[in-house]
């Protein structure tokens, strides 16, 4: 979506059905003790105001929130970090939504915001600036950290927002959702994790390669094949284009190492990157015959889905703090390619070590993903998955198991990585919609007994409901 670097830092949920629900009305200004949300919001310790937008029905609020660099060790210094809140209704139920990028300092509401017609807070993930410490201390970058800063602004606007609170987010927001529920389970009464990878084991990435042997049709399979194996055919020459690019732009390859690895590395994305964001009907703008095809249709076929600009110094910093989560505990994919001559490729899928300055340390910690993977399949409560058909990151997924109790995963049938509820099959979309009313408490009688009565309970809103899908570098989530 987009023409970009490997794009998706907010991940935007589509919505698609209308509600019955009348139009909306002026959120309202007093809590229920009488003081205005604004003064019980910043009544908060450690809660400031950056500024308060407006938006019909609604309060909106862009804030930042003192947070300890270490939850461990809170004495140990402290650094502000960017939430928001979009105002309902104090007795109206609460989603807290985290896409683990930056924050948008726009009003927006996701999917299950809409369905509970609820009140919203959004939260910027640590280390993605402006919320970085200073120095930043990269050790204190991890999940559980991540979650302890969601569990201290819960707890500081649960006596605000005293109704139920659903967990959400896309990607690696879903994930951080599932992390979050893992170590904080009482906190939320549900969670609506979309397109959520789940890398067990990071070095067994067969699954992946399984799903690209087998997605969309073979002649769109062909087609991409033709022209990712064409741009490392041509790679001396599309080098010159891309040395006199980035000079023109001022981009420099410091962190990878070289301009060649950075080439190959947006050139073995591009299949990847379109099935994370296309569709097949957009098969059809892929060149058809890669071998024929002049330097620029190629060049613009790749720049296009994976964005030559994306493993510059200039593309990869804003990152950093995902490619080190990545090559510390979240682990990364490695795909292989059988219809590329092993003589074109030379570095094949980097690690993330190569994307993160070589001054930030790094270790690797394989027991983290397989803790959360056993705490979902085990103790999995009121947790809904949701993933699309046709993503590559649906390759590995969280499964509930038998320990798990009213936990779903369910599939949207040719969806990409914006798949959501919407996109679901009829009885599938019903069941969801039914969950989520249900943990948020605004399930009525006739949802509770027949789930193919449930509908979202706020109208359809184009302006907060639909926005352009930001797209982040094809291998990140």
């Amino acid at each position: 979506m987009r023409k970009a670097l490997r794009w998706l830092l907010a991940l935007t949920v589509f919505i698609g059905t209308l509600s019955t629900a009348g139009a909306a009305t002026a959120a309202p200004s007093a809590t229920t003790d009488g003081t205005d949300i604004r003064e019980r919001l910043l009544a908060v310790p450690g809660m400031s105001l950056v500024e308060e937008k407006p938006y019909p029905g609604y309060r909106f609020f862009v804030l930042t929130y003192t947070q300890p660099v270490d939850h461990r060790h809170p004495s140990k210094g402290t650094f502000q970090q960017r939430i928001t809140v979009l105002h309902k209704d104090v007795s109206r139920p609460t989603v807290f939504y985290t896409g683990g990028y930056n924050v948008s300092t726009n009003p927006g509401r996701r999917e299950p915001t809409q369905i509970v017609d609820g009140n919203q807070v959004s939260m910027e993930y640590r280390f993605f600036t402006p919320s970085r410490p200073s120095p930043a201390d990269w050790s204190k970058l991890d999940i559980w950290q991540a979650a302890s800063d969601q569990h201290r602004i819960f707890t500081a606007l649960k006596k605000i927002y005293p109704a139920n609170w659903l967990a959400t987010g896309g990607s690696k927001g879903g994930m951080t959702a599932t992390y979050y529920e893992r170590f904080y389970p009482r906190d939320m009464d549900g969670v609506v994790a979309y397109v959520a990878p789940n890398d067990v084991v990071d070095k067994e990435d067969s699954a992946y390669d399984r799903f690209f042997a087998t997605v969309g049709t073979k002649e769109c399979r062909d087609r991409l094949n033709g022209v990712q194996r064409e741009a490392l055919v041509r790679r001396q020459a599309l080098e010159k284009r891309y040395a006199a690019y980035a000079a023109d732009n001022g981009y420099t390859f410091g962190t990878i190492g070289s301009l060649d690895r950075a080439y190959e590395a947006v050139v073995l994305d591009y299949v990847w990157g379109f099935w994370q964001y296309s569709g097949l009907s957009d098969c059809d703008t892929v060149p058809a015959d890669a071998e024929h095809a002049s330097d620029q249709e190629i060049w613009d076929s790749v720049d296009t889905i994976s964005g030559f600009s994306a493993y510059t110094d200039q593309g990869l910093e804003p990152y950093t703090p995902y490619y080190y989560q990545a090559g510390t505990q979240l682990g990364a994919p490695t795909i292989h390619f059988p219809y590329i001559e092993k003589k074109y490729i030379k570095y094949g899928y980097q690690p993330p070590r190569n994307f993160v300055p070589r001054s930030i340390p790094m270790t690797f910690q394989p027991n983290a993903m397989r803790d959360v993977d056993t705490w979902v399949r085990h103790h999995a409560t009121r947790m809904l998955f949701v993933y699309g058909q046709n993503d590559p990151w649906g390759s590995e997924r969280f499964r509930p198991g038998r320990g798990a109790r009213d936990s779903y995963v369910l599939t949207a049938p040719g969806m990409n990585h914006g798949a959501n509820v919407a996109g679901l099959v009829a009885d599938e979309k019903a069941l969801a919609t039914a969950r989520i009313l249900d943990w948020a408490g605004v399930a009525s009688p006739a949802v509770e007994a027949d789930p193919s009565a449930a509908r979202p309970l706020a109208r359809f809103d184009a302006r907060l409901d639909i926005r352009d899908v930001e797209r982040e570098p094809a291998l990140r989530p």
